[in-house]
């Protein structure tokens, strides 16, 4: 990475102009001029292929950038080079930036890595002096807010509560979207949590074994924005921590954004017809003009996997390599930038998704009562009131729920004396509990459906993410 992780070395003597007979001058040419003082040849084709980075790295030019430039900063303050060679360093590298910010840069797939080929165009801009950079050195809540605001919206709109994907109890729509609350909120928290351990610099660690120059690791680390330098400098040169870490926050967020997209998918199919998206989520068929596919949660389920893939693959090339740096940790970054591309894109689309979707709130009322959704409220309530003992209980509720089957009617719709034929002692206080608003006004316990629980935590994370925001 940019910051320094990756344990590759360059020399300082390949950047300066050689001279020689004219058949050195041509073996220096066909070698990779960056490490071309040991190398004669240049490499194969498939070789060069292979090793090459700088198609999934050019786009840490910035970093690579900024990193060099306090590394620079440090070695002047150190006296280890001049404060005239520290000036041109930054100059030229500020002049690279533009130069790539404006797409001005050629990138060169010969030169490697990122880092190659900003060294190899500083040395084109200010000589010999670029070589003395690398002394000592070795390179290597949107969603949240949209689902608080529309489960404040529906904190009473009744709705199916599913287990097993069949309908259990009934639960609101707001405390629905506010259980995605909560695990995005946990997904913040694993990052921060990664951060706080994670955020720490390699730079100044060299090859693998530090270095002799007398180099302040903890100016640059805080020049860079990182906590403090990493303790050990094989360490520093050989983790992907940093990586897998994230990529491992990475999957859980991007399971979480799975599975409400595939509830998405579930609800806006005219089967269950619980929500609607609009034109700017779904696609039509180009022969069944009568579709409306919610292609954009497929996709935040799709790209889940390529996420956890990135995660994996990591994992994969880690498991066997020993200290320090070895060639295969260059496989880290392609797939750790697709990973945080998906995931962000994901969420963006979530996002946009839970703003757009318009719940069918008459279709979710009926689901929640289909079932007998109530019978739980039953059963509770002969518990509460009547004090019968929980299995008497289960079995005059099974009873009842018989009955209403038979004639197909829900319970809150069948005549007291109905009920009071399997039990006597059940009064007309029952028929409060039976109905799914009143089942889901009852469940007032911490953390229940109640739609004043729902509006409470609502306002509670309202007030919670604007802090946060100001905090930033």
């Amino acid at each position: 990475m940019a910051s320094g992780k990756g344990g590759k070395s360059t020399s300082k003597a390949s950047t300066s102009k050689t001279s020689g007979s004219k058949a050195s001058s041509n073996k220096t040419s066909n070698s990779n001029k960056m490490w071309g003082g040991l190398f004669d040849d240049s490499p194969d084709a498939i070789m060069e292929e292979i090793n090459v980075s700088i198609d999934v790295d050019r786009a840490l030019y910035a970093q690579d950038i900024t990193a060099s430039k306090a590394h620079a900063t440090m070695l002047a303050a150190q006296g280890i080079i001049t404060a005239k060679d520290a000036k041109e360093i930054a100059t030229g590298l500020d002049t690279i930036l533009s130069e790539i910010s404006s797409g001005k840069f050629s990138f060169k797939r010969a030169l490697e890595d990122i880092h190659m080929n900003v060294e190899s165009r500083l040395t084109e801009i200010i000589g010999p002096s670029a070589g003395r950079l690398h002394t000592a050195r070795s390179r290597n809540d949107s969603l949240q807010q949209a689902l608080v605001e529309r489960a404040l919206e529906h904190a009473g709109t009744v709705m199916p509560g599913f287990t097993h994907l069949q309908t259990a109890q009934p639960v609101t729509f707001g405390h629905h979207l506010m259980a995605y609350v909560e695990m995005v909120a946990r997904d913040r928290g694993r990052f921060a949590d990664a951060r706080k351990r994670l955020n720490e610099s390699p730079l100044g660690a060299a090859a693998l074994a530090g270095t002799s120059f007398p180099i302040d690791r903890h100016a640059t680390a805080k020049a860079l924005g990182f906590d403090r330098p990493m303790n050990n400098s094989l360490d520093a040169v050989s983790d992907r921590d940093f990586v897998l870490e994230t990529l491992s926050a990475a999957s859980i967020a991007a399971v979480h954004l799975s599975r409400f997209a595939e509830e998405i998918v579930i609800w806006t199919s005219p089967l269950v017809g619980l929500v609607r998206l609009s034109d700017k989520f779904t696609t039509g068929s180009s022969i069944m003009r009568q579709k409306r596919n919610p292609d954009a949660a497929e996709l935040v389920r799709a790209k889940t996997g390529r996420v956890i893939g990135s995660l994996t693959g990591l994992l994969i090339v880690m498991k066997g390599l020993p200290l320090a740096y070895q060639k295969d940790m260059q496989e880290d970054k392609a797939g750790a930038m697709e990973a945080y591309t998906a995931l962000s894109l994901s969420i963006r689309a979530m996002a946009g998704m839970v703003r757009d979707l318009v719940p069918n709130e008459a279709a979710m009322k009926a689901a929640a009562g289909e079932g007998y959704a109530t019978a739980t409220d039953l059963a509770d309530w002969l518990v509460r009131t009547l004090k019968m003992p929980f299995r008497e209980a289960h079995h005059v509720t099974g009873r009842i729920v018989g009955i209403a089957t038979k004639k197909g009617v829900a319970l809150h719709e069948l005549d007291l004396s109905e009920m009071q034929a399997v039990e006597p002692k059940i009064t007309v206080e029952v028929m409060k509990v039976l109905s799914v608003e009143s089942s889901v006004k009852s469940r007032v316990s911490y953390g229940g459906t109640a739609p004043k629980n729902v509006t409470a935590q609502a306002k509670a994370w309202l007030k919670r993410l604007e802090k946060d925001k100001k905090s930033r």
